[in-house]
């Protein structure tokens, strides 16, 4: 679990368990299960990503978790939690792996979302995660399908 804690205001905490999915086009979708201390639901945001083939899927977990952390921070949350089912990206974030050179903008982008949060982590979950995933991956099947 990787956590950043720059120093800014308190806030609201939000527990956001996030599940995306992209075309080979670059349109993504992520399906966020959002939990505050007074309510939950669950929201769906849009994301642009760059596909690059060399890196099998990798770029999209990066590009769905700016945006939905930029969405969060913007909405005025100091206090996050991140859950996805992608472990590799948690353990970018944690420096124990390596990142390619075709990820370190996104990588850049990414930990600049995670400083605008008073706290933040980032931890694996393969359960609700991976449900909201195979929710965003059909909704991308389906449109291009279509």
């Amino acid at each position: 679990m990787i956590s950043v804690t720059p120093r800014k205001r308190s806030g609201p905490p939000v527990e956001a368990t996030i599940g995306f999915g992209a075309d080979d086009f670059g349109n993504g979708v992520a399906y966020v299960d959002l939990r505050t201390p007074k309510a939950q639901r669950v929201a769906r945001v849009d994301f642009p990503v760059r596909r690059t083939p060399a890196l099998l899927g990798r770029e999209i977990g990066y590009a769905a978790l700016t945006a939905v952390a930029e969405r969060l921070a913007d909405a005025g949350f100091k206090k996050a939690s991140f859950r996805l089912a992608d472990q590799q990206l948690v353990d970018d974030l944690e420096g124990n792996a390596h990142i390619p050179a075709d990820l370190s903008l996104p990588y850049v982008n990414l930990r600049c979302q995670l400083n605008r949060f008073r706290t933040a982590t980032v931890s694996c979950d393969g359960s609700t995660a991976e449900d909201l995933a195979a929710r965003a991956r059909a909704e991308v099947t389906l449109h291009v399908a279509a």
